[in-house]
């Protein structure tokens, strides 16, 4: 059977989450700890293609301690939101871009390739079948997390032959905690998050993993986030643990660190650029050194730094932190383009304002 025409077997959970209690986990669900009832399954063989496309209950794995993913760290994922639509309606923001960059960095991983058009599918039967868990709160979302794993049993290095693809769900509200209007970020000099031919481009566990040394380092720190520098160089501002960066100029510059492999291609960052360019100010990908960034601060000439992504959505900066010092951007608070590029994207999402783009992909 062609993967695109695979059918789905449903199997609705037989003790679902009582709807008072699933009531009272979505006043505050947090972020990451509000799990659905239900997730999505389909297989892949060498030989076999795509099958057993199934959405079942939610639950756990059982894995052969020589599943290839727990040696060779064969894995990715994607991170995108359901809303709830002014109108009532359920959308999604974009997830064809998501689709796509899954199949980049399964390419990159030298894993399968999960057709997009199934991948798609596989969102939108979810979403479906659990569309009561998205909350009724400000910022309130279902968080989708799609991901891929090496399941072949076999300790030998080589790409496997047989992998899982999973999607579950996760009840959400804001990224950040406290209602700080900004964040402050901490500059690692000893770590660096990727390197050119490496995998930054990919959205990999392992990106993630060896970012959690210099995060816990930002924390100790007194900081809420770390960003990373370029590796050959250590001196270009690339991104956050999680996060793209942009920079507001006073002349009208909106400034975001370029593509090349070592950064990944946020789908928000995207959608910003866009953004910004219909604002009138004029769109930039160029480096930015942490000494001009340090200097453009003090002389009031960056106005505004933020850093977007699915989760934090946009997020103002309003701090720095290394070991050479610490300096503040504009009054340490959210900027009016950081604002006003938030208010449009968000309105977007939540089906508020117009969609001349055609981002929000509705769930019938």
């Amino acid at each position: 059977m062609i993967a695109d025409d695979l059918r789905f077997t449903t199997t609705a959970h037989p003790a679902p989450v009582d709807a008072d209690e699933r009531a009272a986990r979505l006043v505050d669900p947090g972020f990451g700890r509000v799990f659905t009832d239900h997730m999505v399954t389909i297989r892949y063989a060498e030989g076999k293609g795509w099958h057993d496309a199934v959405i079942g209950p939610r639950g756990p794995l059982t894995l052969d301690p020589a599943t290839a993913v727990f040696h060779y760290a064969q894995e990715i994922f994607e991170g995108m939101k359901a809303y709830r639509l002014d109108d009532g309606g359920i959308g999604l923001f974009r997830p064809e871009a998501n689709a796509r960059r899954f199949r980049q960095s399964a390419r990159r991983m030298a894993m399968a390739e999960l057709p997009e058009a199934l991948f798609l599918r596989s969102i939108e039967e979810l979403v479906r079948i659990d569309r009561d868990w998205i909350p009724a709160i400000d910022g309130g979302a279902l968080y989708l997390r799609p991901f891929m794993i090496a399941s072949e049993v076999f300790l030998g290095v080589k790409p496997a032959s047989e992998y899982l693809y999973m999607v579950i769900a996760s009840s959400v509200g804001g990224y950040f905690k406290g209602g700080a209007p900004s964040i402050t970020i901490w500059v690692s000099g000893d770590y660096t998050r990727a390197a050119p031919g490496g995998t930054g481009a990919a959205k990999c566990g392992g990106n993630y993993a060896s970012s959690l040394i210099a995060q816990a380092e930002a924390i100790a720190q007194g900081c809420d986030q770390v960003v990373f520098l370029d590796a050959v160089e250590r001196r270009y501002v690339e991104e956050l643990g999680g996060m793209n960066l942009f920079f507001v100029f006073d002349d009208g510059e909106i400034r975001t660190p370029p593509l090349g492999g070592t950064i990944l291609p946020g789908i928000t960052r995207e959608s910003i650029l866009t953004l910004a360019a219909e604002e009138g100010l004029r769109v930039s990908e160029a480096p930015y050194a942490l000494d001009d960034w340090r200097a453009d601060a003090a002389s009031g000439r960056l106005r505004e730094t933020f850093a977007c992504g699915t989760a934090a959505v946009v997020t103002p900066v309003g701090h720095v932190a290394s070991a050479e010092g610490r300096f503040s951007i504009g009054n340490g608070g959210p900027g009016a383009a950081t604002l006003r590029l938030r208010e449009r994207l968000v309105a977007i999402q939540r089906g508020a304002a117009p969609d001349p783009h055609g981002w929000v992909h509705r769930i019938a």
